[in-house]
């Protein structure tokens, strides 16, 4: 009999909250490096290693700076779903438990990956073409109900 091991990975609910949390520190701002940052959460009660830390800062779209530590342009940072969701979604059509994502040339692959890396768990899988994902849900109805987010996640 083969036994797995619980995942070491957090749930979804953490992963926001700490996005959340550094959102809100930066807004702050005054955080000048990472190291600065870590320290900050874990004042507030979030412990980060450094790799969950440098994933979620590239995931939130946060650039380093002169200053510091600061959200693109001024404005709210935005996850990777999202920021793939802008550039490259055109299309989203749900058919049965299968949803189908027409993209521009070039960005299937990328919005498959932004999928995959969500953390949504009405997600079996993805497969992608150049400008086509095949994204297999779980049930007819989290296909059409991730069509609408994914297409709403498109207006800025």
């Amino acid at each position: 009999m083969i036994m797995s091991t619980p995942s070491m990975s957090p749930r979804p609910s953490e992963r926001r909250a700490r996005h959340d949390a550094i959102l809100q520190l930066l807004r702050r701002g005054g955080i000048r490096n990472q190291t600065e940052l870590a320290e900050t959460l874990a004042n507030e009660g979030i412990e980060v290693n450094q790799a969950t830390l440098s994933r979620d800062l590239r995931e939130l779209g946060v650039l380093k700076g002169p200053a510091g530590w600061m959200l693109p342009g001024g404005e709210p940072a935005v996850d990777e779903l999202t920021r793939a969701c802008r550039e490259w979604l055109q299309g989203a059509e749900a058919v049965q438990n299968l949803l189908v994502l027409k993209s521009s040339p070039g960005g299937a692959t990328p919005l498959a990956l932004a999928l995959d890396h969500s953390d949504d768990r009405g997600v079996a899988g993805t497969i992608a073409g150049d400008d086509t994902v095949l994204v297999v849900c779980r049930s007819a109805r989290g296909a059409g109900t991730l069509a609408k987010a994914l297409l709403a996640r498109r207006v800025r």
